[in-house]
């Protein structure tokens, strides 16, 4: 969870410091007052893209930095293994902006990429924004929901992987039935690879070894010396060796132990230093005279390495996929050339291939179908809890006329906001407001289902209030007894549910504008929610209502 952020010269933000808790946080505060600053911060540290226009003005550098708890967590703490960047169940992200337009980003003090950024994030925090709802009728979301929803990654991958397959069956038996000019320079150009692929022979690990011994070779001379250096000082050297004062030590100790067997640990530790010394002295002189001035050796090693980098870049691959693309190129040259070149058997495979893919498709789909009904009967749940009492939400799972990637489904949200109307698509019947509530309705259900450990909603409440209002509260309320959530939000029916509240203030002193945040007392809070529930003036009335609104908190 998102333990503390610091922020420093960001926007109109001079220096702000704050610490989080689990369950639901509220941020408020008047418009303008900079609220949605506070965001684009976590999303710069997220990996979005940075604006030298967020350095606060008068200074050349802005910095983020936002702390982790990783609890529970194991994937997170399993990728920053993988990545080398692991710091014991916490993680510190920080994100430096300069006036030139550069950016630094580091984890846990190691440079990171935004893609890393990224990656790390996407783990970590789920980001709600308030104009999501516009983007809710896009059928490519649609899907992308639904599937995220579904969870099942792995049957994802495995249909798009078929997919691929099939389609590079198919391009594959296009070339072989047009005979065209296109195939024989594919033969002539595959040749070409090969041939500097099978001459490089590149063997597995291989050039991990080649680099050990270049280095290993190039640095010889100094290996020699200093390993001779070590030897003198701990052997070599008569009577000013290490080993020669060991023993002499361990010798007068000894003599020593005939008045006081007090001694008698420290002559042993002596006498085991002065073992190690040996060894360590037999060791070093092996390793030594092991050594090799092989300047030959080290030029054809240097060329060898050389020409595998090239090869690798030509190809704009990494090093270690070389013999699988040798492989793959080898077969494809094989099958394009000579006897080898069956159309039947390209035919074969196909079939075998869409067979395969629309396989798994149909597998697919018949858990979207499963979970499409499961998500229309929650979200309609939810439309119906926030005020759309009549209104019916279904995920239509339709079979497409051409196979994808995605697989063979036309995944359409339709709505009935209505006694009696027929579910159409979203774009025909919905209004702004109600798809606000619809957009929020699966925003809460989708985080329901969510692993990831913080969630930030956006004024997602935008276009509700009243009793609405007070139940978009209470489920984000829901959602904080197992996660963190934070909400920015002008309503006092769901501020008023918070666990905690900070309230976001914007300041001009000596022609100089900043914004604050700060975490509200009980007594702070009654005035923040009758702020937002009576405006400029705040009457005892007004004092009243926020403080029984309060007192609703379940």
């Amino acid at each position: 969870m998102l333990d503390s952020i610091q922020i420093r010269n960001f926007a109109i933000i001079d220096s702000l410091q704050l610490e989080f808790d689990s369950g639901l946080s509220a941020l408020t505060g008047e418009t303008g007052a900079g609220k949605s600053i506070l965001l684009d911060a976590i999303k710069l540290v997220a990996g979005d893209r940075a604006e030298s226009d967020f350095i606060r003005q008068g200074t050349d550098r802005a910095e983020i930095s936002v702390s982790f708890r990783l609890d529970d967590t194991p994937a997170v703490q399993k990728w920053l293994a993988e990545q080398e960047m692991n710091a014991d169940g916490e993680c510190l992200v920080r994100r430096v902006l300069h006036a030139n337009g550069r950016s630094k980003a580091f984890i846990n003090g190691f440079n990171a990429t935004l893609a890393q950024l990224r990656t790390l994030c996407d783990m970590l925090i789920d980001i709600h924004g308030q104009h999501e709802h516009q983007s809710l009728q896009v059928p490519l979301v649609q899907r992308q929901l639904l599937d995220a929803f579904l969870g099942e990654h792995s049957l994802l991958d495995e249909v798009e992987q078929k997919f691929d397959h099939f389609l590079a069956l198919e391009q594959r038996l296009g070339q072989a039935q047009s005979g065209s000019r296109e195939r024989e320079q594919r033969v002539d150009l595959l040749g070409l690879y090969c041939d500097e692929l099978n001459q490089i022979a590149l063997a597995e690990g291989e050039f991990e070894v080649l680099q050990d011994e270049y280095r290993r070779l190039s640095n010889a001379d100094a290996l020699l010396e200093q390993t001779g250096q070590v030897l003198a000082q701990l052997y070599e050297n008569d009577d000013q060796s290490i080993q020669s004062v060991l023993s002499l030590c361990e010798q007068k100790l000894g003599l020593l132990l005939e008045s006081d067997k007090a001694l008698v640990s420290s002559h042993e530790l002596v006498n085991a230093a002065l073992i190690q010394v040996q060894e360590a002295t037999s060791e070093l002189r092996n390793y030594r005279d092991g050594i090799e001035l092989d300047g030959a050796r080290l030029e054809a090693i240097n060329e060898r390495i050389a020409g595998i980098q090239n090869l690798a870049r030509k190809h704009r691959i990494e090093v270690a996929a070389l013999p699988a693309l040798g492989e793959e190129l080898n077969r494809e040259l094989e099958m394009l050339q000579g006897d080898s070149f069956d159309i039947e058997t390209i035919q074969v495979d196909l079939d075998k291939a869409r067979d395969d893919y629309l396989f798994s498709a149909g597998e697919l789909s018949l858990k979207r179908q499963k979970t499409a009904a499961t998500l229309s009967e929650q979200v309609t749940q939810v439309m119906q809890q926030l005020g759309m009492e009549e209104g019916q939400f279904l995920i239509g799972v339709e079979p497409q006329q051409e196979p994808a990637k995605h697989g063979t489904d036309s995944i359409r949200y339709l709505v009935s906001t209505n006694p009696g109307q027929a579910p159409k698509p979203l774009s025909k019947v919905a209004s702004g407001g109600e798809l606000s509530r619809i957009s929020l309705a699966i925003q809460v259900i989708m985080s329901e289902s969510s692993s990831i450990p913080t969630l930030i909603f956006d004024e997602v409440d935008s276009g509700v209030g009243g009793g609405v209002a007070e139940i978009v509260g209470k489920k984000l309320r829901l959602l904080g007894r197992d996660r963190q959530v934070f909400c920015v939000t002008h309503l006092p029916q769901v501020a008023s549910q918070a666990h905690h509240h900070y309230r976001v203030t914007k300041t001009n002193e000596r022609s100089e504008t900043s914004t604050e945040v700060v975490p509200l007392s009980n007594a702070d809070r009654l005035e923040e929610v009758a702020r937002m529930l009576g405006g400029v003036t705040i009457t005892a009335q007004t004092r009243a209502h926020a403080s029984e609104m309060l007192a609703t908190q379940e």
